[in-house]
């Protein structure tokens, strides 16, 4: 028993948010991946139809910067709303005794999101500078959002300076966990004495990377994971993208191990107008690998509470060879910017 099929209450609960007279969960399957929330497949008949659906919900903790799944709900339906190749936001429900906590619901999408294996089976995602382009322009679109008053309220107020904003939040999250770490400390010091002067604020994903898309045979089907989403500058989103932490076993492909740089920038410069500079993208990535590190360390302290899976004291190891990676980009001597 999974606390789902069978579940009267969330059956319940489906009739309402499906408007069907009939409803049931058939299956229910914990997805892979997803190392702060759970997500859940659902096989749903409602009616007599089979709706494939995705339950998300907390996990059994999280971190200081994930947001909460109503948030996560609310930046769904935004980009949705946009155009945005997201899945389909179905409902969210705040009622803890319906699923165990408060959940989300969006139609399953087809596609493999499992990085590694994205980067390594090249058939997947068809053409890769054409998969390039095509997450440059969807990029595009989740910096075009202009949030309604409801998502402005979610994310509040614009940061006058997001990259000396990211370096404080960084050295403050590693204050919090009493984590000597004097190579993030030295990546820190030497990225702010770096800082790119703020130029646009827009709300970006904050987690656009292999690993959180899914790509079929064709091409891309779905960006996930939008829990870390806030206003930030645009070459933040990026440079976590093309940051080599980011590109598994192809270190050679910059754009997220799927293809070169030049491509995925030309379709975001296509569709955003925008002109990329690449000593501040240069800059972001240095700081997408000290943000990895942290979380890596974090995640590290979840698992040391012991409510958490043997993957995330997996994860905790990843902080090291991260902050080696920091460390040999702001290496003595070198222009990082």
């Amino acid at each position: 028993m999974n606390g789902f099929v069978g579940n009267a209450s969330l059956e319940s609960w489906l009739r309402n948010a499906l408007k069907a007279s009939e409803v049931t969960v058939e299956r229910a399957e914990k997805l892979s991946g997803g190392a702060i929330q759970e997500s859940w497949g659902l096989d749903v008949r409602a009616d007599g139809t089979l709706l494939p659906l995705v339950l998300r919900r907390d996990a059994e903790g999280t971190i200081d910067a994930s947001r909460s799944r109503k948030d996560e709900h609310a930046l769904v339906s935004a980009a949705w709303a946009a155009g945005v190749a997201v899945p389909r936001p179905v409902a969210f429900c705040e009622d803890d005794s319906v699923a165990g906590g408060p959940f989300a619901l969006v139609e399953r999408v087809s596609g493999v999101g499992y990085g590694p294996k994205i980067v390594r089976e090249v058939k997947l995602g068809g053409d890769r500078a054409a998969l390039g382009q095509e997450l440059g322009r969807q990029l595009a679109r989740i910096h075009a959002i202009t949030p309604d008053p409801l998502l402005a309220a979610v994310l509040g107020p614009k940061p006058a300076d997001p990259a000396r904003s990211e370096i404080a939040l960084m050295r403050e999250r590693l204050d919090s966990m009493g984590a000597v770490r004097p190579g993030l400390e030295w990546a820190l010091r030497q990225a702010e004495r770096m800082a790119p002067a703020p130029v646009d604020v827009v709300l970006t994903h904050q987690d656009f990377r292999t690993g959180n898309i899914l790509v079929d045979d064709a091409g891309l089907t779905a960006i996930l994971d939008w829990e870390f989403a806030a206003w930030s500058d645009p070459m933040a989103d990026i440079g976590w993208f093309c940051a080599e932490c980011w590109r598994f076993s192809r270190p050679d492909l910059e754009a997220g191990g799927i293809c070169d740089r030049e491509h995925f920038y030309e379709g975001y410069a296509e569709a955003s107008g925008r002109v990329i500079d690449p000593s501040r993208v240069r800059w972001w990535e240095i700081v997408a690998h000290i943000r990895w590190a942290v979380i890596a360390l974090q995640q590290g302290r979840r698992r040391a509470s012991g409510a958490e899976a043997l993957n995330l004291a997996l994860t905790a190891r990843i902080a090291d060879p991260v902050e080696l990676a920091a460390l040999r980009m702001t290496a003595a001597g070198r222009n990082i910017a």
